[in-house]
């Protein structure tokens, strides 16, 4: 039984998604892989199928009836992970925005003392490749935002790469995750945040993706700015 397993929700990545699996299971830390797929019309789950013949004990699949959000994903992936024992449970994009060879080293945090691991753009000045300066400055003054609302000492809190320790995820109900976007992310580190989680920043080079389509909307920047402050709002009336 591996210790480890990235959990990797993926929405029309053909792509990237056989390139991305064979990358993560090469690494020496023999992670095993979630795919949690929905139900993607290009047949990404078709094609991880497939790979679970060379890859079986090691790569899983869970599809899902239809496209429910980045956050509702990452929850069904952590209650899957959770109820196979693993001991480090990883989230990480399919599109190699985030370099695998990075996994160890949010592994090595983790098992050094942090609760929570995260691969961070701005915690050693600005390392992002291929975004557009607009880009750029939208993620970074994101996370100065987030600072402000909620007090975390976090530099990349929208950050979608991370490590938890099993005990964060028993501690934090999994069932009133209320964001679906990438306040999901900004939400599960207040979460951590809150119960006097460990929470480290690992830096890493973000690299945008070079195939497939963003997921980004304005929607989801919407759902950002509003749910951090229903955060705090929910934090001061004792009902987060």
């Amino acid at each position: 039984m591996a210790q480890g397993v990235v959990i990797i929700p993926t929405f029309n990545e053909i792509e990237n998604i056989e390139a991305i699996i064979k990358a993560v299971l090469a690494l020496p830390s023999q992670f095993h892989v979630l795919i949690v797929d929905d139900n993607s019309p290009d047949g990404t789950a078709v094609k991880v199928k497939e790979m679970q013949q060379e890859f079986p004990s090691q790569l899983h699949l869970e599809v899902r009836l239809k496209k429910a959000g980045l956050g509702t994903a990452y929850v069904h992936g952590f209650k899957w992970a959770l109820s196979k024992g693993y001991t480090y449970i990883f989230e990480m994009d399919a599109d190699f925005s985030h370099n695998p060879n990075d996994l160890e080293k949010l592994l090595v945090a983790c098992k050094n003392g942090a609760d929570v691991a995260i691969g961070s753009r701005y915690s050693n000045g600005v390392n992002v490749v291929n975004w557009p300066l607009s880009r750029v400055l939208l993620s970074y003054f994101a996370s100065v935002y987030v600072r402000m609302i909620t007090g975390m000492k976090i530099a990349d809190a929208t950050a979608g790469f991370k490590c938890y320790r099993r005990i964060v995820l028993e501690t934090i109900n999994l069932d009133r995750i209320k964001f679906v976007g990438y306040a999901f992310q900004i939400e599960m580190k207040y979460r951590a945040f809150v119960k006097n989680f460990k929470i480290v920043e690992v830096p890493i080079i973000f690299t945008d993706r070079t195939k497939g389509q963003s997921k980004m909307s304005s929607g989801i920047i919407r759902e950002a700015v509003v749910g951090v402050i229903m955060l705090r709002l929910r934090k001061i009336f004792n009902r987060l």
